[in-house]
């Protein structure tokens, strides 16, 4: 048995913690119907990527996609973390395992490559869309 890992791009929708002190990224994608669904979390960052992304991420204001979601620590975990929500708008590139769940979410934590400033929400794959390695 082999795992495929590829490298793709996500919507950061919220992280653990504070931004200010970030410890993961909670990644999202946008459906067909324009609702960003949740779609993994990353492994916990170093610290030297935690700064940067620091300054490029800004704090929700006002509703928030996922305003009331709760999020757990893994799978058939009740540990419930704790979130920051921030504004949809910063894309990352992350590196994947190709498994994702039931509900199509990434099975195992993402590893961060870099920020992508050059690229928008829009530029992002859909949610559930077919990854090749």
């Amino acid at each position: 048995m082999f795992k495929v890992r590829v490298t793709t791009e996500a919507i950061v929708g919220a992280v653990t913690d504070t931004p200010a002190a970030l410890r993961t990224l909670l990644l999202g994608r946008y459906d067909g119907t324009g609702r960003l669904r949740y779609t993994g979390r990353t492994v916990p960052l170093a610290r030297t990527a935690t700064a940067a992304l620091a300054e490029a991420l800004a704090p929700a204001v006002g509703e928030h996609p996922w305003t009331g979601r709760t999020f757990t620590a893994g799978w058939g975990s009740r540990d419930v973390l704790d979130v920051t929500l921030v504004d949809p708008q910063l894309v990352v590139e992350v590196d994947v395992d190709v498994a994702r769940d039931g509900a199509g979410r990434w099975r195992h934590p993402v590893r961060l490559h870099r920020p992508r400033p050059d690229l928008t929400a829009s530029d992002v794959p859909p949610f559930g869309a077919r990854m090749t390695g």
